[in-house]
């Protein structure tokens, strides 16, 4: 069996770091959209309980049941059988920067010319896939454009004549 050298693939940032850290991001995604919903359901009905999760989130009561233990685990929501769930100081904190990385997100799709309704989308899973550093560029650039709409059209001598 003749073996064959695999490709040192660090140079294109593949190194198992990156991939341990983008495993870790991911387990906190369902965290982050939960603490985000509760949130939403708080300021919006006073209280967030299963059954607001399960509609809101399309998911049976079993799974919010589940996901709502796991975060209690994690010292993020309070609940009791029968009782509302609330977000302790630390889910307050999560879900604030989930709903702060959300906006900047979507302000950034809308103002690269992504239809809002699907701005909407894209931002849910992209919001949790990008660094504190690429979320401060998307809101640099954001800012950028919301100061300057129309950015300079060049004028005919700068554009290159296609070659023929």
């Amino acid at each position: 069996m003749k073996h064959t050298q695999r490709p040192d693939t660090r140079s294109r940032g593949q190194t198992p770091d990156r991939f341990k850290d983008t495993r870790a991001a991911h387990e906190d995604e369902t965290a982050e959209d939960y603490v985000e919903a509760i949130a939403d359901i708080l300021r919006s009905r006073g209280e967030a309980r299963v059954s607001d999760l399960s509609r809101m989130m399309g998911v049976s009561h079993v799974t919010v049941s589940r996901i709502v233990t796991r975060l209690v685990k994690k010292g993020l929501v309070q609940t009791a059988p029968y009782k509302p769930i609330t977000l302790t100081p630390d889910g307050l904190l999560l879900a604030e920067r989930a709903r702060i990385r959300h906006d900047a997100v979507l302000a950034f799709l809308i103002a690269i010319g992504v239809p809002r309704p699907q701005a909407e989308v894209d931002a849910e899973g992209i919001e949790h896939h990008v660094s504190d550093a690429t979320i401060k560029a998307m809101t640099r650039l954001t800012r950028t454009l919301a100061d300057n709409p129309h950015p300079r059209t060049p004028r005919p001598a700068q554009v290159r004549k296609p070659r023929p």
